[in-house]
């Protein structure tokens, strides 16, 4: 990573890492690092003429076709037209499980989040989602949720076009391992250690003891980022567009 990259950027040029390959990312209305890590791929690939990227950012308006909010969003995902979404949660558990429900016994819990919305049929219909939360404590990361909004292993014969992919948190990066239902811990941060992930997570994960550090932008990427997707991203998210220039 180039000693200027703060750890945001790191987390966004992960995210655009994670999203190779696809043709189309949807983002929901709240999501300023997915949707910068989408930009960034798109601007990649457009400077290395590969297959152009289409963007949706929900609340929008220069980056979104759909006219219909989330509704179009729904139909395009049941079509098979969206390659990515990003999901997080108050819980995530060691399963891929998410809770956005709140935490505590249901239907009391004592502290109560937004609620699931389309976060279990976009988990069924998408087919690499990828979970994301900038926080990564024993609070967020359990070792099983208390309400079950989506579910990221499912029962044999339930149909699913795939399902979770990674969990990027602001410490480390997981791939999810589908055939055993299980994170592997794929590389942890720079200043972070394989010890200390496994004390901030609280469920189990393999590769416990990686030693890989997770790869962060070269200076032509990071100018990309604090140039043209800043600009970008200012349209809908101004404060968090501004925190890019930061070098620190």
């Amino acid at each position: 990573m180039t000693p200027e990259c703060t750890n945001r950027q790191l987390l966004i040029y992960s995210i655009s890492r994670l999203l190779a390959g696809v043709r189309h990312v949807a983002v929901g209305m709240s999501s300023p690092m997915p949707a910068a890590g989408a930009m960034l791929l798109r601007a990649l690939n457009k400077k290395q003429g590969l297959a152009d990227v289409q963007v949706s950012i929900l609340g929008s308006v220069k980056h979104n076709s759909f006219t219909g909010g989330s509704e179009e969003l729904f139909d395009c995902a049941a079509q098979g037209r969206i390659d990515a979404f990003f999901l997080g949660g108050g819980q995530i558990d060691g399963k891929a499980n998410v809770n956005l429900v709140g935490a505590g016994d249901y239907p009391s819990s004592e502290v109560r989040w937004p609620g699931s919305y389309g976060s279990a049929y976009l988990y069924f219909l998408v087919p690499r989602v990828i979970l994301f939360r900038e926080e990564h404590s024993r609070r967020v990361l359990v070792d099983q949720v208390d309400f079950i909004s989506a579910p990221g292993v499912i029962e044999e014969g339930v149909h699913r076009r795939v399902g979770p992919h990674a969990m990027l948190t602001n410490a480390a990066l997981f791939a999810f391992q589908r055939d055993v239902g299980r994170f592997r811990l794929e590389s942890v941060h720079p200043g972070r250690s394989a010890r200390e992930i496994r004390e901030m997570t609280g469920f189990s994960f393999d590769n416990d003891r990686c030693k890989v550090e997770t790869p962060g932008p070269d200076a032509e990427t990071l100018a990309l980022m604090r140039g043209q997707i800043r600009t970008e991203l200012a349209e809908t998210y101004p404060q968090f567009a501004a925190s890019l220039l930061e070098a620190a």
